[in-house]
């Protein structure tokens, strides 16, 4: 265990430290899923598995309340160890979890007999290599080459690969905007959809971001997608025209100090209409009566050409940007080739 930590005054309890038990696999991949670990092409469960049971690897989790706010994945070869899926939730991140599962992880290796112990980083993802570094990793110098040894698994290869930048935006206050009203001639409902069936937010999500190559959640099975949108303070609007599905906006309100813009768009029939603007507008304006200090959203380099501007206009400003290479979807069988 590691030792209480104030918290608005009080002492928070300890995390407990323990290995991986049967059980432990939704709530495992839910806290994944909230640090953004899970890609399409991987299956953490077969990953689960894999730790979970192989004989020279384990998965060590950190509770708090019998809740799973942490998570490490450790292994060898009989050389080197390694490290993978650290994770800890982000609402207690920056109390020395992190430290501690890396410091358990290392232990584990060492009453092996292993002596070295690496692990592997994206280029772009500055934050955690800046984190490793703070506790005494060091970049060693080694070209690593790979290839997949299953058919399902090539689609990820280089040549599968779509370059894509995100850009962080930020919205630290309400802003001033004149007052907003229909588009003319149109007769519009928003309405929220409170656990609306995993196939009905799958329509409206591949309606709108197919031809943005949306797919993240198009990987997630439906118990996985349902603890996500069934969650009571994530809110998904339905923009409606005429009673027919227009388009939708979905915000992220788990963390009174940063909401999320997760998604928000258009179905390709209702584009050019001004409708965007509207249901962006909206949305904003419902989220801010919630009471959040700040609203941020992600604007990827394959959304719509509009998207920034129009976020940009109606108040966020950039705060960051990331360039990665991710699997073509459409070659991973998430959308269409076409």
């Amino acid at each position: 265990m590691i030792p209480d930590e104030p918290e608005g005054g009080n002492r928070v309890p300890r995390y407990r430290t323990r290995p991986f038990a049967a059980g432990d696999e939704e709530a495992l991949c839910d806290l994944w899923r909230r640090c953004n670990l899970l890609v399409p092409h991987n299956d953490p469960r077969a990953d689960i598995a894999q730790f979970a049971t192989g004989p020279s690897s384990t998965i060590l989790l950190a509770e708090r309340e019998q809740e799973v706010v942490g998570s490490v994945c450790v292994g060898h070869d009989g050389h080197r160890g390694w490290l993978y899926y650290l994770a800890v939730d982000p609402k207690v991140q920056r109390r020395g979890l992190a430290r501690h599962l890396v410091q358990q992880a290392e232990d584990w290796l060492g009453e092996r007999g292993l002596r070295k112990v690496q692990l592997m980083i994206r280029p772009s993802n500055e934050g955690v290599r800046a984190f490793y570094e703070a506790i005494g990793y060091g970049l060693t110098p080694r070209l690593v080459m790979a290839r997949w040894l299953s058919e399902e698994r090539t689609s990820a290869e280089p040549g599968a690969l779509i370059e894509e930048r995100r850009v962080t935006l930020e919205m630290t206050e309400r802003p001033h905007l004149p007052p907003q009203h229909p588009p003319a001639r149109t007769k519009l409902a928003l309405m929220r959809a409170k656990e609306p069936p995993p196939s009905f937010y799958r329509f409206l999500y591949q309606a709108v971001g197919a031809r943005w190559l949306w797919s993240e959640r198009l990987a997630l099975e439906d118990a996985a997608l349902a603890r996500i949108i069934h969650d009571p303070q994530v809110a998904i609007y339905v923009l409606y025209h005429q009673g027919v599905p227009a388009g939708f906006a979905e915000a992220d309100l788990r963390f009174p100090e940063c909401a999320e813009l997760v998604r928000f768009g258009l179905m390709p029939d209702f584009l050019g209409r001004g409708l965007g603007r509207y249901l962006l507008r909206w949305t904003l304006e419902t989220v801010w009566d919630q009471g959040p200090e700040r609203i941020r959203t992600t604007v990827s380099s394959l959304d719509s050409p509009a998207a920034l501007a129009l976020c940009q206009r109606l108040g966020f400003s950039p705060v960051g940007q990331e360039s990665r290479r991710i699997p073509d979807p459409r070659q991973l069988g998430l959308l269409p080739r076409s």
